[in-house]
């Protein structure tokens, strides 16, 4: 366990596994959504164990990983942008302008997925938002995490509550996002390819940006970003007796917190009579309880992969997490030919539980896909594309 990283490297390890769960626990979350689809058998023609069923499934799923995979993967983001840049940075090199870069290629990529997944893709949210981190590369951790509080404290919704108190009449903007996503299902409905491809990487991902707006998320993603790379430069996943304490303090913690915050978005967010509440202070608590059990699932993870057994059985996921891109692209690709018109349509006839099986059939065969594929070559389809291009001659660079 205390082993060095240069005998064992532990830390390269568990964010392989920790990536790998991050984008499974997508995949689960987006099947059981239809991908953002949400076309389901009636419950009437249902038998009531099904239904019970798939409220529990539902319960459970999102209860556990919905806006808590996604932040992993941010954190994770944050992360290796430290690992790049701080390996470039012993070169003599600054891998910022490069990130900027790689950060347009991402763009790309985000088209590519958009176009299979109808609500827009937080792809091009991390392409835009990745920014922060060129910003702070050269700043202090003390800095960095100074301005990763302010931005995960939610300063803009906190502004809209208070202005909504000194002004009852004080709206929020209206940004279009019921309107624009009600015309993205109106052209999935039609089953017509070519009209879905090109709504999506146009209304669909317009849609998703607005949305993400009105939901925290581009303040949230930021400061993710921004703690992922605190910990990659204190060296948190390395495997030490002193990390070791630092993530069950933070499995204490984040445990302690969760309930009240919990408790507080279930006020705010679910039961306030205000829709300017449940808009300004609601999504914060609703992004506060995320946050702290995201690292509720951190640190538990981390803890237990300190154990053979949990290495063993997460060893799946190691791989699955070394082709994250292939993987969270190309389910989007099989969640839109099984779930939608254009594809075998199996939305009306599928509910949670089926569902929720499907995704983890997905799972298992991009997972033999990637462990052929990774006997064959270094990086995923996807990875190896990006790399590429990431270091492709720019100019006199």
């Amino acid at each position: 366990m205390q082993q060095s990283l240069s005998e064992k490297r532990p830390r390269i390890e568990v964010v392989d596994a920790l990536r790998g769960f991050a984008v499974m626990a997508i995949l689960v979350v987006h099947s059981i959504e239809h991908f953002i689809f949400p076309v389901y058998p009636d419950p009437a023609n249902c038998p009531q164990w099904l239904n019970v069923l798939d409220q529990g499934v539902f319960g459970v799923i999102f209860g556990l990983f919905a806006g808590k995979s996604y932040s992993i993967f941010a954190l994770l983001f944050g992360f290796t942008f430290f690992i790049q840049y701080n390996n470039r940075q012993q070169k003599g090199d600054d891998f910022g302008y490069r990130f900027l870069w790689r950060l347009l290629l991402l763009a790309g990529f985000a088209t590519i997925n958009a176009a299979f997944f109808p609500a827009g893709d937080v792809l091009l949210l991390y392409a835009i938002v990745g920014i922060t981190l060129f910003i702070v590369r050269k700043s202090s951790n003390k800095v960095v995490f100074v301005i990763a509080i302010i931005l995960l404290l939610q300063p803009v919704e906190w502004f809209h509550y208070i202005a909504s108190i000194i002004n009852p009449s004080y709206t929020l903007p209206n940004l279009g996002v019921g309107e624009m996503y009600a015309e993205v299902a109106e052209y999935t409905k039609e089953g017509n390819f070519w009209k879905f491809i090109i709504g999506n990487v146009t209304l669909g991902q317009k849609a998703s940006l607005m949305w993400a707006v009105g939901a925290g998320r581009y303040f949230q993603t930021a400061g993710l970003f921004m703690i992922g790379m605190l910990i990659g430069r204190k060296g948190l996943f390395i495997s030490t007796k002193e990390n070791i304490r630092f993530w069950i303090k933070v499995l204490i913690v984040s445990a302690i917190l969760f309930n009240p915050l919990y408790w507080l978005k279930v006020q705010l967010l679910d039961n306030a009579n205000s829709e300017i509440i449940k808009q300004s202070a609601g999504v914060v608590l609703d992004m506060w309880q995320k946050f702290a059990f995201t690292f509720v699932l951190v640190s538990s993870f981390v803890l237990l992969y300190q154990t053979n057994k949990f290495q063993k059985l997460t060893s799946s996921l190691k791989v699955y997490g070394k082709m994250s891109l292939s993987n969270y692209i190309t389910q989007s690709m099989f969640g839109a030919l099984i779930y939608f018109p254009f594809g075998l349509y199996l939305a009306p006839y599928t509910g949670y539980t089926l569902s929720l099986f499907i995704g983890i059939a997905i799972f298992f065969i991009q997972l033999q896909f990637c462990k052929w594929w990774l006997t064959r070559f270094k990086h995923g389809p996807f990875e190896t594309i990006w790399h590429k291009l990431t270091w492709i001659k720019i100019g006199k660079s």
